[in-house]
Parts: C-alpha cells; sequence; structure tokens
C-alpha cells in the first residue's frame, strides 16, 4: 500500500519534522518491547530511588472506606459484598496528610509483588475488559456489513464541508459514554474519510484528537465531573469550611471550550495533518491488523438489500431504546437504572455505569438487524462466526495489554509517579508569581506530568488539597482551578505512551498504511496536542481576563 504524498521540495517545515518524528518513531521496537524495556528501567529506578530514601509529605482526598459485609446468596462459594446504599453511592471525601516513599522492586516484597499479581494486574486493567465486552456488538455490526451502510449513508446526508466537524463534534461529546469514543469513533473517522476519497489516517487522527485530547470538556454533565467537584469540595473545605462548588460550576466553560474546540480540531485536521498525508491511494491492508476487517462477512450488499438493512437496524435500535425507556424513566422502584437512593439518571446510577453494555447491546441487536435484512448474516452460525473471527482478530491487542499492565502496576507500586507529582507541585508553589502567572504555570505542570499520570482522578486528588487553598488565598475561586486542570488534563492524552488504546490505535492505523507504527500515530497527533494546549489555554487565559462566570454562579474570583 502506498500514499501520494506532496513531492518532498514543497514540504514544508514543519511537515519534514513530523515526517522525521515518524520515522524515528518507526524504528523503535515493537511496542511490546517498548513496555518489556521500562519495566525493567523502573525495577532498576525503583531500588536506586529506595536506597537514598526518597519520599514526599502531602495533602490528599479521598472517599473514606465503606463498611461491608461478605455474604454469599444462594449457596454460591463466591462472596458478595452488602454495601450500605447511602454510604456507596455518597461517599464523605476527607482530606489526610500522607507521607510516600519509593518502594522498590528488588526487596522481598517487591518480588514477592511481580511473582504474584501478574494475573490480577491484567484481569484489574479496566480497558481490556471494555474492548471484550464492546467488541462483541462493535465487530458483530462492522461485519454484517452495518459500519460501512451507515457512513454511506452518512456521506449522502451530510455536506461535504461539514463531514470533519460532526466526526471531531460527536468525538468530543463521546466522554458522555466514558472510553466507547475510542473503539467507536476512532474506526468510523477513518472509514468515513476514505469513503469520500480523503486520507483514513485524517480521519482517524481527527476522531483520536476529538476523543482524548479534549476529554475533560462537554456540553452535559459526566460521571467524571460528579467525582472531581466532591475532591474540589474537601480541599476547599482546607480553607474555607462554609464555601462549595456545584456540579455545574464549569458548565458555561465547558459548552464553550466544547465548541471552541470543535472548530479547532477541524482546523488541524484540514489545513495541518491532510496537506502533510496527500492523497490516500492505497486499500485496507486486512494482514496488518489485529482488529476486525471493515469488510461485510457476506460481501457487500446491492443498494436494495442495504436500504432494507437499514430499515431492519433502525428498527432494532428503536426496541433498544424502548427498552432502556422502559428501565430508565419511571421513577424508583420501577426505574431499574436510576440510582437506588437519589433516582437520579446521572450521579452514581446503573445507566452511566453499564454505558459500554449499552453500547454494546446497541451495535449487537442493529447488527444483527441489518444482517437480517439485508441478507449478510444467515444464521446464527453467521452471527458466532462473526463475534468469534473478531476475537480471534485481537490475539495481538490483548497480548500487548497483558504487558502494559503489568508496566502500570508496577509503576503504581513504586509510588514514582506521585512523588514526582507532589515534587513538582511544591516547586510551583513555592513560586512567588502572580494568580495568573501560577494558574498558566499550574496548567504546564500537569500538562507534563500526563506523561505518566494519564488518569482524571489521581492527578487531582493530589493537586486539589494543594492548589486550591493557595488559589483561594490569592482571590481564585475554586471553579477557576478547576477550569484550568479541565484546559490541561487532556491534550497528551494523544501522545503519552502510557495511553492504555494507543496499541489499538496503532493496529487501525496498520489497516490503511501496513509499515505505521507508534511514530506514525505520535507524528499525526503532535499538532493536536501542541495547537490545542496552546490554544486552550490561551482561550482559558482570555476567559479569565473578561471575567465571565465559569458556570451559573460561579464568577472566575472570589466575590
Amino acid at each position: 500500500m502506498t500514499a501520494a504524498t506532496v513531492p518532498a521540495g514543497k514540504r514544508t517545515f514543519t511537515q519534514r519534522m513530523l515526517d522525521g518524528v515518524e520515522k524515528v518513531g518507526n524504528r523503535v521496537p515493537h511496542p511490546v518491547m517498548i513496555f518489556l524495556i521500562l519495566i525493567g528501567l523502573i525495577i532498576v529506578l525503583s531500588a536506586i530511588f529506595a536506597a537514598i530514601g526518597v519520599q514526599v509529605t502531602y495533602e490528599s482526598a479521598a472517599p473514606s472506606p465503606v463498611v461491608a459485609e461478605e455474604t454469599y446468596p444462594g449457596g454460591t462459594q463466591q462472596p458478595s459484598l452488602d454495601i450500605p446504599p447511602e454510604e456507596f453511592y455518597h461517599p464523605e471525601v476527607k482530606t489526610h496528610t500522607e507521607t510516600t516513599a519509593i518502594r522498590s522492586l528488588l526487596t522481598a516484597d517487591g518480588i514477592r509483588f511481580i511473582f504474584t499479581s501478574a494475573v490480577t494486574n491484567f484481569t484489574n486493567f479496566g480497558v481490556v475488559g471494555v474492548i471484550l465486552v464492546a467488541m462483541i456488538g462493535v465487530g458483530l455490526a462492522e461485519r454484517a456489513g452495518l459500519i460501512g451502510a451507515l457512513i454511506r449513508k452518512l456521506v449522502a446526508v451530510a455536506p461535504p464541508w461539514s463531514l470533519t466537524f460532526i466526526i471531531v463534534l460527536v468525538g468530543i461529546l463521546s466522554s458522555i459514554a466514558s472510553d466507547a469514543g475510542y473503539l467507536v469513533l476512532i474506526p468510523l473517522g477513518a472509514v468515513a474519510f476514505m469513503s469520500v476519497g480523503r486520507h483514513p489516517l485524517a480521519g482517524l487522527a481527527a476522531a483520536f484528537g476529538a476523543v482524548g485530547g479534549t476529554f475533560m470538556v462537554n456540553v452535559l454533565i459526566t460521571p467524571t465531573d460528579g467525582i472531581i467537584t466532591e475532591i474540589t469540595n474537601e480541599a476547599v473545605a482546607l480553607a474555607d469550611p462554609a464555601r462549595k462548588i456545584s456540579l455545574t460550576a464549569n458548565m458555561f466553560f465547558a459548552i464553550a471550550s466544547t465548541i471552541f474546540l470543535a472548530f479547532l480540531i477541524t482546523f488541524i485536521t484540514e489545513k495541518i495533518i491532510e496537506p502533510r498525508l496527500g492523497k490516500y491511494t492505497g486499500a485496507v491492508s486486512h494482514e496488518a491488523t489485529d482488529i476486525p476487517d471493515a469488510a461485510p462477512v457476506e460481501g457487500d450488499a446491492a443498494p436494495a438489500a442495504q436500504a432494507r438493512g437499514l430499515r431492519f437496524a433502525f428498527w432494532g435500535l428503536l426496541a433498544v431504546l424502548a427498552l432502556l425507556l422502559v428501565l430508565s424513566v419511571p421513577p424508583q422502584p420501577w426505574g431499574i437504572l436510576r440510582n437506588p437512593v437519589t433516582g437520579s439518571l446521572v450521579e452514581d446510577s446503573p445507566l452511566m455505569d453499564s454505558l459500554i453494555f449499552i453500547i454494546m447491546l446497541v451495535f449487537l441487536v442493529c447488527g444483527l438487524c441489518y444482517g437480517a435484512g439485508a441478507g449478510t448474516l444467515k444464521g446464527s452460525a453467521a452471527a458466532m462466526d462473526a463475534i468469534t473471527k473478531t476475537y480471534a482478530g485481537l490475539g495481538g491487542l490483548i497480548f500487548m495489554l497483558l504487558v502494559i499492565a503489568q508496566f502500570i502496576a508496577y509503576f503504581n507500586y513504586t509510588n514514582m509517579a506521585t512523588v514526582a507529582a507532589v515534587k513538582m507541585a511544591d516547586g510551583l508553589e513555592r513560586a512567588n508569581i502572580g494568580p495568573l502567572w501560577l494558574l498558566i504555570g499550574f496548567i504546564l505542570v500537569v500538562l507534563l506530568l500526563d506523561i505518566i499520570i494519564p488518569g482524571v482522578i489521581p492527578k487531582w486528588a493530589i493537586f486539589a488539597p494543594i492548589f486550591v487553598p493557595l488559589f483561594l488565598r490569592l482571590g481564585v475561586a475554586p471553579q477557576t482551578v478547576l477550569a484550568a486542570y479541565r484546559v490541561a488534563d487532556s491534550p497528551m492524552n494523544v501522545v503519552t505512551p502510557l495511553m492504555v488504546y494507543l496499541p489499538f490505535i496503532v493496529l487501525l492505523a496498520q489497516k490503511y498504511k501496513k509499515e505505521a507504527g507508534v511514530g506514525t500515530v505520535i507524528s499525526l497527533m503532535i499538532p493536536y496536542m501542541l495547537v490545542i494546549a496552546v490554544a486552550w489555554t490561551v482561550f482559558f487565559v482570555i476567559w479569565y481576563l473578561l471575567g465571565i462566570p465559569l458556570g451559573p454562579g460561579a464568577p472566575v474570583e472570589l466575590g
């Protein structure tokens, strides 16, 4: 497979630089080998740092432990936990002082951990379960031909100029469904671009930039918002027990950021990424990838059969939505998917906790209905064969995730990430600069630390007790600090090697460019990371200087 590109003599400095990044990145060892090398490095460094006594003391905000009793329902040998509902759904967040020291992996305890934790490290690695569950529905729908038919329909009804913007906007909004955007929208972005003669890697990059680079904003309240708001309020109580912020404290800023970033990512894709990639002249490579093929099981259906299949899929979608409405809309006790204590559909609700399963169910039902209508899935054996082939194609990815899970577990065991975060935060806290420059410095520190601590909540649990009281003393409202954290948390997601979906995206890129590697994806995403980080920070600074409220009753400075 080859892709025509702009002649070398006409390429800009930025394009040549990114080409260099791609070449260097693709010459590094296979990602599995990279993480094996990193595991060895972590083991050695942990022993050195532990030997010299590296440690930090800091304030941390975390939910209090919930008391639970083991029961054995129905005579089962596996215990179940009875948790008091009120304590489970509304845990009390408390701030406490912690001292964290580097732990060596070369001590007796460390070696025991390496030998005994391998299985649990993998089984507790959440992304594995997400991929295995989601790909049941997504894989079947793709092999049945539903995905391709939907893309062709979208291209037919959407103006050509709007395709990039639609994909980007949906990608930003996908954070309401947690990680589903990585598994669903990024492959769709690549297929959508290829269907109109545009480079599929540009569609992949646009969707990845939208899903990963803007994860902390949305026009809706997401499950993550509730957690980080509670952590913020606990940090506020350290300086002003009478003050707290609401769940909507960043709503205006989040909505405005969503619109701003949608246009920004569209601009990056069409003005930077696509000119560098040039015109796509290749074909889908099924041998180079460990993810499901884009082709239907029985081949492309005729237009009339596709139309019939889409009608069947639409009826299937209506059936699933009707089931969800029956389980969600009625008040308790009939609203089974509502929070059993508060009745909320969003805050700590089974509906929010089951979004990955719901997405799997939607794609599974719609895929089966499409296959029946279009004639691409003939009988239950064909459906089972499609799911089996989907799982068979995930073998390489699952092995890679096994190695990554060990690296992350070892890294967390050593406490190196926590020590690095606290050391950098302490240095910024001691800096004698004004509130605005301190906010900018705060954004830069979080950006850097996101390389080694990609998780939203773990970083905020460390930073909030340090910076929220500090900014309160400087007259800066807690919601402003939280907004700055939103700006800093996401952009680095698209280039950090610790992004758990990076192997999946590399394998997806290989479908369209056989020689693609980590360097290919990183070189594609560097412009998104840089432009989003700089432009979004400027957007935040202008918002702060203009004094626009960040949400209902949430000014940028203390009143």
